[in-house]
């Protein structure tokens, strides 16, 4: 009697566990708990968190499979030229660039940038209407909000530690007065207009005083950036800046309504949550 109570838990577990790994049923489309578990340590987030995202790119990814819509090779080597060609910089340093200052692969580029282009024939598949361009009040307010992202200094006077290790970096950076033999470091001085856009958008968001992200340098090694100084700071006028700012305010306001969109779609959908890590 012992032995065939055993066996019904065993069995009664093993029914109830999720089969091969899955931790969520989207529209009988599975997510695994090893995609839950490499999106928390990608973007460090929840396990909540990290399945409400997955979520989303499931139903996005269905949406665009019942919609027929697609993205070719072709159609992402057209957008990475044209970006390289924004920043001023051949496709080949353009990628470099991408891959030292945001540690960024050319196939998690291509990826990233697939995604983006599906969203964007998503949103012209379920917009309604189509957007109004923003208006010249629209554009000043946002210049104003973001007035940091046009503004660049003459110089970036920089620390630059450097280690093989990104844990040993992380540990310079955690504690910076600790001594730690593996990592490096040297005084540069940076001027803004030798840099290429993509790392000068990383020096930007970097307060003095403190210390950047670890980033991959391209050689199989990290390295951070501690803020010194950065003096001359000039800001770009209204005038110059009205196309990026235009594109961003569209972007917001696609991204709003593919929100919008999800969120209706997501209370109607066939969703369950086996586990999660």
């Amino acid at each position: 009697m012992r032995s065939l109570l055993l066996s019904s838990l065993l069995l009664a577990s093993l029914w109830s566990a999720p089969i091969g790994g899955v931790a969520i049923m989207v529209k009988n489309s599975p997510i695994t708990l090893y995609e839950v578990q490499q999106e928390m340590k990608q973007s460090k987030t929840s396990a909540q968190q990290s399945a409400d995202t997955l979520i989303r790119k499931k139903l996005e990814q269905l949406e665009a499979s019942e919609k027929k819509i697609t993205v070719t090779a072709a159609e992402v080597q057209e957008e990475l030229e044209r970006m390289a060609k924004q920043n001023n910089l051949s496709l080949e340093k353009f990628l470099d660039a991408m891959q030292t200052a945001r540690g960024i692969s050319q196939s998690e580029l291509k990826s990233k940038l697939e995604e983006s282009l599906t969203g964007q024939k998503l949103y012209n598949a379920i917009a309604f209407s189509k957007m109004a361009q923003p208006t010249a009040s629209e554009e000043a307010e946002y210049y104003q909000l973001h007035l940091d992202e046009f503004s660049q200094p003459e110089r970036y006077d920089v620390t630059t530690y450097m280690a093989a290790s990104a844990e040993a970096l992380q540990a310079k950076i955690d504690d910076p007065m600790r001594n730690i033999e593996s990592v490096a470091s040297k005084d540069e001085t940076i001027p803004s207009k030798a840099i290429n856009p993509q790392l000068s958008q990383i020096l930007n968001k970097i307060e003095v005083g403190k210390f950047g992200p670890a980033l991959p340098n391209g050689k199989n090694g990290f390295m951070s950036f501690y803020m010194k100084d950065k003096p001359n700071l000039v800001t770009e006028n209204l005038d110059s800046v009205r196309p990026q700012i235009s594109n961003a305010i569209m972007g917001e306001k696609r991204n709003q309504v593919l929100n919008d969109y999800f969120t209706r779609l997501r209370l109607s959908a066939d969703i369950q949550v086996l586990r999660l890590p």
